[in-house]
């Protein structure tokens, strides 16, 4: 206890901006002398790529290796630089508290980016779990407003998600590609990178039509109805792409363009935590909550409940579009099956597991089963045995979610510790 209290100690003065600066040395470190000085002599075959995971679970003999290349590239040269340079980050923190809090916040996040891009571009495969990390978030925060801020229980994210990702699926081939479904592009193929938000907002907006359809009965009644109307939706949906063959029906449809890369859906993940924070935090959030708590009690106090739950119904199904059209030119192919059941556990252990009414949780959720899922990749079929009873645990011990009811608190995230440090 005494060595964790001096520890806490220690490392409690440093800003955000220190643990920034620790990381971007760590991320250097390993970006310029992993591969060919400090794996090598530690024995490994190649960087590890999920912090030395997959290598010490093919081959156990690795386990010592990777825990070395883990605390000389991560833990040592955060910790210290994170420690020695908080004389320098405490004074800018505390000048970045005297500008707008928008202006300190971009600044973190620009940094925050820098050493995201360069972690993930060391090789493809990290830049395929942090593109796929990131849409995981949108869905986790988007299903979250439903099943946490609304207190529902929907089974439709992952119709929503398809109505997205074939919506805008079917406008980038169709406008922008030479393609053997829709034939000669109607526009100049240069212009698909500057159009394609359009695109996703186009499946964005069709998933929230869309949810007209389970939310307009759903809502004339009271109980569980939602969680089986959304279910059939679900399936509706996945049969009736099945079936459409102009689109490729159950053989899927490749070809997207490439519209998607790091910093694009980077930039959309970050909208939505800011619009979902500012919704949640609104008038309309308020409300959703107290609908949640009370409907009875919020409908004599003169709020609109129906309307108020259609709203964040729609608002939820609109994110889930914008994932689903991200996901669909990440992988460059989408088919009925990738839209299915399966889908719809992995997005409800994701938000469950974070915790609900928490877009901190919503984020932990998906960053914590997407990297776990990769992390036990190489035990397969165990897999699929590890990661349930994880979630068994987390709902006996914590009903809620790891990080549940708790919001961003920007303000004092990013502030100076300058002043803890100095006992004031």
């Amino acid at each position: 206890m005494e060595i964790t209290r001096k520890f806490k100690n220690t490392f409690s003065c440093i800003p955000m901006l220190g643990w920034l600066a620790g990381t971007f040395v760590a991320v250097l470190i390993e970006y310029y002398w992993g591969y060919d000085y400090i794996s090598y002599y530690l024995g490994l075959p190649k960087i590890p790529v999920l912090f030395g995971t997959l290598i010490m679970l093919k081959d156990p003999l690795m386990i010592p290796g990777a825990i070395g290349y883990d605390l000389i590239v991560y833990v040592i040269p955060v910790l210290l630089i994170a420690k020695l340079s908080s004389s320098f980050t405490n004074p800018l923190a505390a000048a970045f508290e005297k500008t707008p809090l928008w202006v300190s916040a971009i600044f973190h996040l620009i940094l925050f980016y820098g050493i995201l891009h360069l972690w993930a571009g060391i090789n493809d495969y990290r830049v395929l779990v942090v593109k796929l990390t990131l849409i995981s978030i949108i869905l986790t925060i988007s299903i979250n407003v439903i099943n946490g801020y609304q207190g529902e229980f929907s089974c439709s994210h992952p119709g929503f998600m398809a109505i997205g990702a074939y919506v805008s699926s079917i406008i980038t081939l169709y406008f922008f590609v030479n393609d053997k479904t829709f034939g000669t592009a109607v526009l100049p193929p240069a212009l698909g990178h500057w159009l394609f938000p359009f695109a996703l907002l186009a499946g964005g907006i069709a998933a929230a039509i869309g949810s007209l359809l389970v939310a307009i009965p759903s809502f004339k009644t009271r109980g569980d109805y939602l969680a089986i109307i959304s279910l059939a939706f679900m399936f509706i949906v996945k049969s009736a792409v099945e079936n459409l063959d102009f689109i490729g029906g159950a053989r899927g449809m490749g070809g997207q363009p490439d519209y998607a890369p790091l910093p694009v859906i980077f930039i959309w993940t970050m909208l939505c935590i800011w619009i979902v924070h500012n919704f949640v935090s609104s008038i309309m959030g308020k409300a959703l909550n107290a609908v949640r708590d009370d409907e009875a009690a919020s409908e004599s106090m003169t709020v609109k409940t129906r309307k108020t739950k259609m709203t964040a119904f729609m608002f939820g199904a609109f994110w889930a579009g914008i994932a689903g059209g991200l996901f669909a030119h990440v992988i460059a192919y989408i088919n009925p099956g990738m839209f299915s059941i399966n889908r719809l556990a992995e997005i409800l252990a994701m938000v469950y597991f974070g915790g609900l009414n928490s877009i901190v949780g919503s984020i932990v959720g998906a960053v914590s089963i997407n990297v776990l899922g990769e992390a036990l990749r190489p035990l397969e079929l165990f897999k699929w045995i590890i990661i349930p009873l994880i979630l068994i645990f987390v709902m006996i011990f914590r009903p809620y979610g790891l990080i549940s009811f708790k919001e961003i608190n920007a303000k004092k995230l990013l502030r100076s510790k300058f002043k803890k440090e100095q006992g004031v």
